[in-house]
């Protein structure tokens, strides 16, 4: 049985990763993991009975670590999912989101090519390494313009990958995943903070409680957003390619945030004419009725804003016959249902 490590599997999409593996796959699976004071295994969980599923100890920050899991099992896939990724944590950890973004990639393929030279791997990358995009839809020839440390760390892996897969002859790719995000998303990335909230001003207003208003930052920039399960296919699909190349995932549309916002009060079912937008910028607010449900904080604003991100997945389709599940539709539709059933 072939044998594959998983990195980041206790977030959203290394958890789906590790399920597909599992599921889809005769492939022994071992979910490396950052040893922590409180165990946050929950998307996991129902996975640890599965006598193909292992945990092992891996910190991207500790170069020993890697080092030893990977001598030890020596993979025949290795597949990359952990980070900070955070994006706008990453001013105020800059050095952290390199050690653990660029220099875990550096160490993981290294100890590959002194112990397993034949594993495949694949490292996660991010539309954040467009940055300032200069067109739209991007695509795998858009030149890298981060617009933050998150997406630097991004683009200085992607060029490790690429050096040591021209360099040792190492089946290494990286996929430039644009936003992704499912019902296993952190509560603080933006997509989650508004269907979470939303979950609550309505089980307030249904109870006739009070409550606190959600804030955001920029309401009008425009994310191309997929479901995570829909890019852990193509990710496997790219592994098993004759040979190594970099694929870009998206949905190939774009959306802003105060779309987001407004489709996630319709499948809350919270009534559009019970609520309406007022005012513009920093101070635009949505009322429901007489009450600001969301508003504008511009703590929230990055230091150097993306304003628009739009993939171009036109290639993986051709080459992978890969194609999106999930619409954008059915995705804010499903993260508002699982946060309002969770409550």
């Amino acid at each position: 049985m072939k044998k594959a490590i998983v990195t980041g599997v206790t977030g959203q999409v290394g958890s789906y990763m590790v399920e597909f593996l599992l599921k889809f796959t005769n492939v022994e699976v071992y979910g490396a993991i950052r040893r922590l004071s409180v165990p946050n295994h929950q998307h996991i969980e129902h996975l640890k009975s599965n006598p193909k599923f292992h945990l092992v100890e891996m910190d991207l920050g500790d170069e020993h670590s890697i080092n030893a899991c990977i001598e030890e099992i020596k993979p025949d896939y290795f597949i990359n999912f952990a980070a900070n990724s955070f994006v706008g944590l990453s001013w105020k950890m800059p050095v952290n989101h390199f050690q653990n973004n660029t220099m875990g990639v550096l160490h993981q393929l290294e100890s590959i090519r002194k112990h397993c030279p034949k594993c495949r791997y694949y490292n996660a990358g991010s539309s954040e390494e467009f940055g300032d995009v200069i067109y739209s839809p991007q695509d795998l020839e858009h030149p890298s313009r981060p617009r933050s440390p998150y997406g630097a760390s991004k683009v200085a892996a992607r060029q490790i990958v690429k050096v040591w897969r021209d360099s040792y002859d190492l089946f290494a790719v990286q996929g430039y995943l644009f936003n992704h995000e499912s019902e296993r998303r952190g509560e603080e990335f933006v997509t989650r903070k508004i269907t979470k909230g939303i979950a609550k001003i309505k089980q307030a207003i249904e109870s006739g409680n009070g409550f606190e208003p959600i804030e955001l930052g920029n309401l009008e920039a425009q994310r191309d957003w997929s479901h995570a399960e829909d890019f852990v296919r193509a990710v496997w699909l790219m592994l098993k390619e004759d040979k190594p190349k970099d694929y870009l995932l998206a949905s190939g549309e774009t959306h802003s945030v105060k779309e987001f916002v407004d489709l996630a009060f319709k499948y809350a079912e919270i009534k559009e004419a019970e609520y309406h937008w007022t005012g513009s910028g920093e101070e635009e607010v949505l009322y429901f009725k007489d009450k600001p449900v969301v508003k504008v904080n511009p703590k929230f604003y990055r230091p150097a804003e993306v304003e628009l991100l739009l993939g171009d997945p036109s290639e993986a389709q051709k080459d992978l016959n890969w194609e999106k599940s999930v619409s954008f539709d059915s995705l804010v539709r499903r993260m508002i249902t699982n946060d309002i059933e969770q409550l």
